[in-house]
């Protein structure tokens, strides 16, 4: 025979020889380039497409690990339908986690299955109990004293001349199941190609009631700043109202140069303290406190006494300079220049920020820019600072954020950002990819029943919640939104319930409980900003809101339904001014309705459909519902019932939904 020269073969990669197939393995957010978020203690539910060729049975675990350990902790993933398998697990650790699927060939349960079906039809099964005795060998092999002589006794069994019917009942016994699961075989197993991570943080990155104050405006003279000590004595006012987190925009030295004097005007008298987004003077720059305000010994008396009063605080992280900041004289290379040696000052067209100069985050000293940045975070976390408002991320290199947020987190795993990125939704989207623990939302200009539907369904029901946390503030010093304006007071209170409820965290800016809604004609600039003057307020003033905000906030501290974004729904109602919405927790022994009437000039009825059947509610059972902002409690039965709303009582209703139960003693109450 002639001789023919081959090709050498080329070895193929053990690994195509895997017969299992996963794919779709959810959640996880861009293929898994970025990680999910959680908070300590909750829960990761995974699912994944997994299948193999043919009609053999799989076995596939969940894979869970903090990342500061080696051994991965498992469990068993379910199958589902349609070849979909899901299992949990909880975050307990305040460090990132990662996560993977393993999967393979269950040959012990595709000997089972094939057992029990031709035992069933009356065919002969001795070759298949040898084939079920080799296999439960091999896995005594892999077992340990006691399960391996076990084991070993229940093969001898099956290859015996025991009555077939004997053999099969103990091959397809439950506890034999059990056992040979504890020790499959997996040489052949397939894993998910790569792990997935789990940013995990603290409670306050999910949920939290904001309130923003600027320190200067606390002080009894109205033409003389207040001072952190000021501020001090405020922070029983603001906690009395149920906050969590006071925010304070930049304390830092307000320059001179190109001050801005009230309402934004160019030219400042001698007595304007300018805004404290133009940050940098002669007395210092991000790591020093406005002498107005005091010394850093004050704040950190500030910081203390807000720690008693459970109030955390949270300060505004603004990366830009003021033109006399010492970062100007200092480090010039941090800047962008004119060809006439200048330095551009910012724009947001068509507003003009004179007093203000960006950084240059594309120049050659871009490096050592980054350190200093990250040092300006530090400085403050190390002063009891663990909460962080970042303004206008979305004119700094994503990067940047990526890096800087994953260093400070290296010190500070508790540090929680928050992006006010009012821009384009995928670079809001792309900062929470980075780092950013919440963000402001474009919640302030949605208003009527269908924007809010849309909008909130897309922020909980897509697979933006597994990334991206909203924090619904209703009002900010930059804007009085238009239904604020001309709405009145109760144009207020429904912003803060709608808010409050919609959001696990949402905030306001101070003077929105004294229904503040002045406005520069035809703008969404509150007239006499608090931006660029003091404000002296009477805190005390008879139409104020503190107490109905107050009762809101208690509403949310007591209802766990309240503390998360996941678990709401909106249910429908026959009047488009009226929206209906509720949440729940995850085993139903918290459930919030709450109807809000969207307009606030008018009072409106109709009927709400509660969806008793989700809810686990018989048709024919009658149901408690408790108003907490009215205190009334109401009888419901089935899925259509009543309500009215006067916004100029309450244009809203927080209901919690209480079920009747029965005592051994036979007496009925609703809980």
């Amino acid at each position: 025979m002639e001789h023919v020269d081959q090709e050498p073969r080329t070895g193929i990669n053990p690994e195509l020889a895997r017969r299992v197939w996963i794919e779709n393995v959810q959640p996880a957010v861009d293929g898994g380039r970025f990680p999910i978020k959680r908070c300590v203690g909750e829960e990761v539910r995974v699912t994944a497409d997994i299948f193999a060729d043919g009609h053999d049975l799989l076995g596939a675990v969940l894979l869970y690990r903090p990342v500061s350990e080696g051994a991965w902790q498992e469990v068993r993933l379910e199958l589902r339908q349609n070849d979909v398998r899901t299992a949990s697990f909880r975050v307990e650790r305040l460090e990132s986690y990662e996560y993977t699927i393993e999967a393979w060939v269950d040959h012990f349960a595709s000997w089972q299955d094939e057992v029990r079906k031709k035992y069933q039809a009356g065919q002969d099964i001795e070759s298949e109990l040898l084939e079920g005795a080799a296999l439960i060998e091999a896995a005594a092999d892999r077992a340990v004293e006691p399960d391996r002589g076990w084991l070993i006794k229940i093969a001898l069994l099956l290859k015996s001349a025991a009555a077939p019917s004997e053999r099969v009942e103990r091959g397809l016994a439950a506890d034999l199941t059990a056992l040979m699961n504890r020790y499959p075989e997996r040489s052949q197993s397939s894993r998910y190609h790569q792990p997935l991570r789990v940013l995990v943080e603290r409670i306050r990155a999910r949920y939290g009631a904001w309130y923003e104050m600027f320190p200067r405006s606390t002080g009894s003279n109205p033409k003389q700043s207040g001072t952190f000590r000021d501020a001090a004595n405020h922070l029983a006012y603001i906690a009395a109202m149920g906050f969590d987190v006071v925010y304070l925009p930049p304390i830092h030295p307000i320059g001179h140069t190109h001050r801005k004097g009230p309402n934004n005007t160019l030219a400042a008298g001698p007595d304007d303290p300018g805004s404290p987004w133009a940050i940098g003077g002669p007395e210092g720059g991000h790591k020093a406190v406005h002498p107005d305000l005091g010394t850093l010994e004050d704040f950190d008396f500030f910081v203390t006494e807000a720690s008693r009063h459970d109030l955390e605080v949270a300060l505004d992280i603004a990366f830009q300079c003021s033109p006399d900041h010492p970062y100007v004289r200092e480090h010039p290379e941090w800047f962008r220049h004119r060809p006439d040696g200048s330095i551009k000052y910012a724009e947001n067209p068509p507003k003009k920020y004179q007093d203000i100069y960006p950084l240059n985050f594309e120049g050659q000293a871009w490096e050592s820019l980054w350190h200093e940045l990250k040092d300006v975070i530090v400085f403050w976390a190390e002063r009891g600072v663990r909460v962080f408002r970042v303004d206008n991320p979305h004119t700094k290199p994503l990067y940047f954020w990526s890096w800087v947020i994953a260093e400070v987190r290296r010190s500070f795993p508790d540090a929680v950002f928050l992006a006010e990125a009012f821009t384009r939704p995928k670079i809001m989207h792309a900062l929470a990819k980075a780092g950013f623990s919440q963000s402001y939302t474009y919640f302030t200009w949605r208003n009527t029943k269908p924007e809010l539907i849309e909008y909130v369904t897309a922020l909980t029901r897509t697979g933006v919640r597994e990334f991206f946390r909203p924090n619904f503030f209703a009002n900010t010093p930059d804007i009085l939104p238009e239904f604020l304006q001309f709405g009145g007071r109760p144009a207020f209170l429904s912003r803060l319930v709608l808010a409050a409820t919609l959001g696990a965290s949402y905030g306001i800016y101070s003077g929105y409980e004294l229904c503040e809604n002045e406005a520069i004609p035809g703008t969404e600039e509150y007239h006499q900003s608090e931006k660029f003057q003091i404000r002296h307020r009477d805190w005390n003033r008879a139409e104020s809101l503190r107490e109905y905000i107050a009762l809101v906030n208690r509403i949310r501290r007591d209802n766990p339904a309240l503390h998360a974004n996941q678990g709401l729904d909106f249910y429908p109602v026959d009047n488009e001014q009226l929206l209906f919405f509720g949440k729940s927790t995850a085993n139903l022994d918290n459930i919030i309705l709450v109807v809000i009437n969207l307009d606030p000039h008018h009072v409106h009825d109709g009927w709400v459909e509660v969806p008793i059947k989700e809810l686990g509610i018989a048709p024919d059972e009658v149901y408690q519902v408790h108003d907490l902002i009215g205190a009334g409690r109401y009888l419901w039965q089935g899925e259509r019932n009543y309500v009215r709303l006067d916004p100029a009582e309450s244009p809203a209703q927080i209901y919690r939904l209480r079920r009747r139960v029965r005592t051994e003693q036979d007496f009925d109450y609703f809980m």
